[in-house]
């Protein structure tokens, strides 16, 4: 138990599914359509079944490394939600996960090859369903944090301008937790897509305690066109080169004064952003609201990735590193620290095929980041109003007053 007085450290919520990873060979192919054309057959090799999605990821990686969990999604009642619940429920409490007969349980076939993003075929199934009567308070209350993932999955939660998505968090604060929300980044064409993600944010994020988004999620969320005018000016590839700490600033603000205490914004390679508003703030989280408020209050950091030897697959890596992130919160860690962790566990994330194999144990993962001292990446901070803390070895921003 890293919390005290809780059945539950956390509860894992939200967007479920079957993942099915085919091990797709090194060719020296650069691009996709390099690897899959019409009328070939492609070789690859053995396949990874495991369940996807934040419930899974983030929570299973949560339980790996010392919470006790307890998983909170939706199912059909087929063979792939039978093998859904039998897998959470060897790492956690799976009372949580419902079952339904008018709907199939979601599905992803993750395409992966080595050094080329990756790209999903994905099923929602019964995650397009899930709303504010799929979640059981009583269990919530006896967690002492409530994550939940992946909302623009999910078509109930972004539609009418997030109502259920909001009532879910008001009621999950409500119940005595802290408050966590995940996003993922949705196909522009989609519904979606074209769901209008400001408002849901600032209908939201007061019930919020700590916003997860990624640094092109925060863009598109905030700026949808600006967002699809520089993907098209930088050929459809990632933004996050593109993206400068000064964006980034205002991006956080925004959603600090939408109503959230803290935010993030993952940055892969660069590693992850953190802004955090004034300790007044934390007076509202839950159960388990920062051990040291001091070092938490009004701090803006970036804290660097380290550099694997070598990629397998970025499946998950954002999931795994918000699981490092809270393993450490709900310790009491510092800010620093819990970053550290965090890009720790994206860290172990890149060198398996799937999400979780790679993920250590918290003793395992301590050792690596406070005496192993892995190498770094250069997050390539060009802005003279950031520096670098020698002690820490992360950047930080004008927004920090420590």
């Amino acid at each position: 138990m890293l919390t005290k007085g809780k059945e539950y450290d956390l509860v894992a919520a939200g967007h479920i599914c079957l993942d099915i990873i085919p091990q797709i060979p090194d060719t020296g192919a650069r691009t996709m359509a390099d690897i899959f054309r019409p009328g070939t057959l492609v070789n690859v090799g053995a396949c990874a079944v495991s369940t996807g999605g934040p419930v899974s990821n983030t929570g299973i990686a949560t339980a790996k490394l010392g919470a006790k969990v307890a998983f909170m999604a939706k199912v059909g009642n087929d063979g792939h939600g039978q093998i859904v619940r039998a897998l959470l429920a060897e790492l956690g409490s799976d009372q949580g996960i419902k079952t339904a007969s008018d709907v199939c349980t979601s599905y992803t076939v993750a395409i992966a090859p080595p050094r080329i993003d990756r790209m999903f075929l994905h099923c929602p199934g019964a995650n397009d369903t899930f709303t504010s009567d799929d979640v059981a308070y009583d269990l919530v209350a006896q967690a002492s944090h409530f994550h939940l993932g992946y909302p623009p999955l999910m078509r109930s939660l972004y539609e009418n301008e997030g109502k259920e998505l909001a009532e879910i968090l008001r009621r999950a604060k409500q119940a005595g937790t802290t408050t966590s929300l995940d996003m993922s980044l949705p196909d522009p064409t989609t519904p979606s897509g074209n769901a209008p993600w400001s408002k849901i944010l600032a209908n939201t994020l007061p019930y919020v305690d700590i916003f997860l988004p990624s640094m092109e999620e925060g863009l598109f969320m905030l700026h949808r066109q600006e967002f699809l005018a520089r993907k098209k000016e930088h050929g459809g590839g990632e933004l996050l080169d593109h993206i400068t700490p000064a964006e980034c600033s205002r991006m956080a603000e925004t959603f600090l004064d939408m109503g959230t205490s803290m935010t993030s914004l993952k940055s892969g390679h660069r590693g992850y952003y953190f802004r955090t508003a004034d300790r007044s703030a934390f007076a509202q989280m839950g159960g388990a609201k920062p051990a040291d408020p001091e070092n938490w209050s009004n701090r803006e950091l970036w804290c660097p990735a380290y550099r694997p030897a070598a990629i397998a697959s970025a499946t998950g890596s954002g999931d795994s590193s918000i699981a490092g992130f809270l393993a450490a919160f709900l310790r009491g860690l510092s800010i620093e620290q819990c970053l550290k962790i965090a890009n720790c566990t994206g860290y172990q994330n890149l060198h398996e095929l799937d999400a979780l194999s790679g993920i250590k144990t918290w003793d395992e993962t301590w050792d690596m980041v406070i005496r192993r001292r892995l190498p770094i990446i250069d997050p390539k901070i060009d802005d003279a109003r950031w520096t670098l803390d020698e002690d820490t070895q992360l950047w930080k921003g004008p927004g920090d007053c420590q």
